[in-house]
């Protein structure tokens, strides 16, 4: 899964080129141009068709490459989850896989959609 791994669609430093969907039903997440791409080391839950996050992390994967978002409103097709501390998790708004993502609450203007977790078209 090394860059050698990334298809076109993930340009480095960049936008994305193409639209990102949910990988299990293909609903579209972003439109082209909508977001940049950025390298942050998270742990995100193992992805389930309803997103419950578990409070203890034990379950999931720490992903490090990134589109981020600074608007919500950029998201064409999103939903998030209670707070789990300070953060959201992003699922697909029609099939509620996830997450696909992270917010914290204490950064308004900063949403990670993590690209293992998504397709591009």
């Amino acid at each position: 899964d090394g860059p050698s791994a990334r298809p076109s669609t993930w340009p480095r430093p960049g936008r994305n080129l193409k639209a990102v969907l949910c990988q299990r039903c293909g609903s579209r997440v972003l439109l082209p141009g909508a977001a940049t791409f950025t390298c942050r080391e998270l742990l995100l839950p193992a992805m389930r068709k309803k997103a419950p996050a578990p409070a203890d992390g034990s379950d999931g994967d720490v992903v490090r490459e990134h589109w981020l978002v600074r608007d919500m409103f950029s998201f064409e097709n999103v939903g998030f989850t209670r707070d789990v501390g300070n953060v959201k998790f992003l699922v697909c708004a029609d099939c509620e896989a996830g997450p696909i993502g992270w917010h914290c609450v204490d950064d308004k203007d900063s949403f990670y959609v993590a690209l293992e977790r998504v397709a591009h078209e």
